[in-house]
């Protein structure tokens, strides 16, 4: 491992673009007792964060990620870009998901910030060779992607540009690691990364199970939510089909089960989400729902969530 003695130790968190994810970083960076700096140019930017740290902080709590004497009202607001970085020690970057936009704000970011300082991006999908193209301390950029809602989901993807340095990714891991994150390192960029890649995999089939009319929408959420997706929980598809070889292991299923699953995979589909099928696909997952408007379901899956969390803790 590279080795980051000499960079000073991370306490002053600058994260630039609020909305649901910069809030959830917020509260995550506060429980751990770090100073905050929020950086957003929408007037509602400092209310809602707000009302979203708070709502994330009984949680936290409860999964005792609060350090002693943290607070979610010492998150602090600055709207001017340069005046919020001043001092920062690491900026998490959660701008909205357009690669003109980001490059821009990352060459503005680079001319404002001294060259130790990491900006990592919560880019869901971009190419960080691309938005790094016109910074001159390139090598400090780095992807690190986290999962809705950073502050209960542990995974963060973490991937370098063609100039980023080997140090900035191994400080970037240690930093999320000491905030109790589980990240993961790609050897190489591509498009939507790891986690994203697996999940639109799996939502085109279900559309294309949708538009086939297989099944409703609401079961085949349940096929996933009831099923496999508890597994997933544990284990990942890789382990899950070395248990499903039994004591053969995957070696076993491969020699067995390999040949079925290949006539699956061949007959995956490649929908064409035309309007009408967006409008079925509204509509299913609107009846699946029922009385429940999005802030239950957010209250339910986080809830969930960290029920799921303090057992798998134990």
């Amino acid at each position: 491992m590279t080795d980051t003695s000499s960079h000073p130790a991370i306490r002053r968190v600058a994260i630039v673009g609020a909305g649901t994810i910069g809030a959830s970083w917020a509260a995550l960076f506060l429980a751990h007792g770090l100073d905050v700096v929020v950086s957003d140019p929408a007037a509602d930017a400092e209310p809602l964060t707000r009302a979203r740290v708070a709502a994330a902080w009984p949680v936290l709590t409860e999964l005792g990620r609060v350090a002693t004497g943290a607070t979610p009202g010492a998150v602090r607001f600055e709207p001017d870009l340069s005046t919020a970085l001043q001092g920062a020690d690491f900026v998490q970057e959660n701008a909205p998901e357009r690669e003109d936009f980001k490059t821009d704000l990352f060459a503005r970011m680079d001319a404002i910030l001294p060259p130790h300082v990491i900006v990592a991006s919560s880019s869901s999908g971009l190419i960080m060779s691309r938005l790094q193209a016109r910074c001159r301390h390139a090598s400090r950029f780095v992807i690190g992607h986290p999962f809705n809602p950073p502050h209960l989901i542990p995974l963060v993807e973490v991937v370098g540009g063609d100039k980023t340095s080997a140090d900035t990714i191994e400080r970037c891991i240690d930093f999320y690691r000491q905030l109790g994150k589980y990240p993961i390192r790609l050897n190489k960029e591509v498009p939507g990364h790891i986690a994203n890649r697996l999940q639109a995999a799996l939502w085109r089939e279900a559309i294309h199970l949708a538009a086939e009319n297989v099944a409703s929408v609401a079961d085949i959420d349940a096929a996933v939510s009831q099923g496999p997706g508890l597994r997933w929980a544990l284990f990942g598809p890789h382990m899950t089909f070395n248990l499903g070889g039994g004591a053969g292991g995957l070696a076993h299923f491969m020699d067995y089960l390999l040949g079925p699953v290949q006539t699956w995979w061949d007959d995956l589909g490649t929908p064409d989400v035309t309007p009408a099928l967006q409008r079925r696909l509204i509509e299913g997952v609107n009846a699946e729902a029922g009385t429940r408007n999005i802030a239950d379901l957010v209250q339910t899956r986080d809830a969930q969530l960290t029920a799921l969390l303090k057992v798998l803790q134990r």
